[in-house]
């Protein structure tokens, strides 16, 4: 297939970020964008030099594919539009607000065999694709994603807006089915959900524990990952990590002896892989798979079964906010 044409719905924060990323990609013919908002929409087109389309028909009607970066709640109707065309698209995270939505719009694209890959960008973390050679069944996952509020993505809870990032990432590492969920959360500046923390059980024996919040003061992302071969710390915010392995050496009963340096029983391994905006990364691979180069690396279905463990978590924290009410002392 030659350059296909690409185009980008919504030119927010984020969508300013998907015009000027693709506008400089060698491998598209970037067909434009567009916004609800004229304002908006004159100020990208002056400052990217990039075109905008009077309407979403306008724009569906000169591409072979978009990415949709509109507000959460109107992803389902704005994808629907497009797949219906035949139109692939790349939908940031998560994928829909509700399952009904997600289930109907991949079986459109089905229909029209047009292609969906979901936004869930941190797949493309530098420090995630240095780890992914390590992974060996994970026993235990920690993951805190702490963040100052913003305005943008405040319209769901805080499970919807970051911790599905995690949630993506601790299915993708762990593998298996969650068979136990605990969860609960707090309101603090909007009347949803702004600090969540879920545990998790797996069919495989994992268990991971997921923390989110967008009222903190300094921004915090980070994973780490236990496993019997060892321990590995991930910086998702710097792209960087550690894996300390235990040494094939390692004499069990010398370390029950007495204590010991950490050296003496584990090894650092370096973590490093090719540098790379993520976000770069992820629209090169939804380009490639639209151009029939390798499949799509995080398709419909993957963000489809974020959106439900996602939902999962919200019901279990608004079943618990009652209770919570009505505890003494609150």
């Amino acid at each position: 297939m030659s350059a296909p044409r690409v185009g980008v719905i919504g030119a927010g924060s984020l969508g300013y970020h998907h015009v000027r990323l693709l506008r400089e990609m060698p491998d598209v013919e970037f067909a434009g964008f567009y916004d609800i908002d004229a304002t908006r929409a004159s100020t990208v087109q002056r400052e990217l030099g990039a075109s905008a389309a009077p309407s979403l028909g306008a724009l569906l009607d000169r591409v072979d594919a978009v990415t949709v970066v509109v507000p959460t709640p109107a992803h389902h109707a704005v994808a629907k539009e497009a797949v219906a065309r035949g139109v692939h698209v790349l939908i940031e995270k998560p994928i829909t607000t509700t399952l009904d939505e997600a289930d109907e719009l991949l079986a459109t694209a089905r229909a029209t065999k047009a292609l969906v890959q979901t936004g869930h960008v941190e797949r493309f973390n530098r420090a995630i694709r240095a780890a992914l050679p390590h992974i060996a069944e994970p026993r235990f996952v920690e993951s805190n994603r702490l963040a100052p509020f913003n305005p943008r993505g405040s319209d769901v809870a805080v499970v919807l807006d970051l911790m599905i990032h995690d949630i993506d990432l601790v299915r993708t590492l762990v593998g298996g089915h969650v068979t136990e969920l605990a969860a609960s959360g707090v309101g603090v500046l909007t009347p949803s959900v702004d600090i969540a923390n879920a545990r998790l059980g797996f069919d495989t024996g994992a268990v991971a524990n997921i923390t989110a919040s967008r009222v903190s003061r300094d921004r915090f992302r980070k994973l780490r990952i236990f496993q019997r071969s060892g321990y590995l710390s991930l910086d998702l915010a710097q792209g960087t990590g550690e894996f300390y392995r235990l040494r094939g050496d390692l004499d069990m009963t010398a370390l029950a002896a007495a204590p010991r340096k950490l050296e003496d029983f584990m090894e650092r391994v370096p973590l490093d892989a090719p540098e790379g905006e993520p976000l770069r990364l992820e629209l090169e691979s939804f380009v490639a798979a639209v151009q029939g180069k390798h499949p799509v690396l995080v398709s419909g279905d993957d963000g489809r079964e974020a959106l439900a463990l996602a939902l999962r978590i919200m019901h279990e924290i608004e079943r618990s906010l009652p209770v919570l009410a009505g505890s003494p002392g609150a």
